[in-house]
């Protein structure tokens, strides 16, 4: 005799597009942290730059796990308070990359040590909104 066990997963993740925008928000302000950390220790210039462009490259991901969040906000039903938090993060972190973008435009040296200070806020805030999107958003709603 075969039994047959019918699994009922009620839980499900985020979408696997929005998934990878969130996921890559990590590597590019992680590299924009060490660049920041390799230009201050030793004043080559083109570290900054380095950061710059990883900066933006972050923000774009950024803004479009942004855009796919509030749309998961509609979507949400349930478990709106959740999203609402995880797409507050992603905004401020956001916001905060797009002022150390700001600040990395400045000339040479004039972005330490406050474009660092920012790039680690950005890289923690980046870190905890992917923790936050990736584990905290599966408990039975529909995205």
């Amino acid at each position: 005799m075969t039994a047959t066990v019918d699994r009922h997963y009620p839980h499900r993740t985020i979408h696997p597009l929005h998934a990878t925008l969130l996921a890559g928000t990590i590597p590019l302000f992680l590299g924009a942290l060490l660049s920041d950390v390799a230009y201050y220790n030793t004043y080559q210039i083109q570290w900054s730059n380095f950061a710059s462009w990883l900066l933006a490259g972050g923000l774009v991901f950024n803004g479009l796990a942004i855009l796919c969040a509030i749309i998961g906000v509609f979507r949400a039903g349930a478990q709106r308070g959740k999203y609402i938090l995880y797409l507050v993060l992603l905004i401020a972190t956001w916001i905060l990359g797009f002022i150390d973008a700001l600040q990395h435009a400045k000339d040479a040296w004039a972005v330490m040590p406050t474009g660092l200070v920012l790039t680690v806020i950005v890289t923690l805030l980046a870190c905890a909104a992917t923790w936050l999107g990736l584990t905290h958003l599966r408990s039975g709603a529909a995205e």
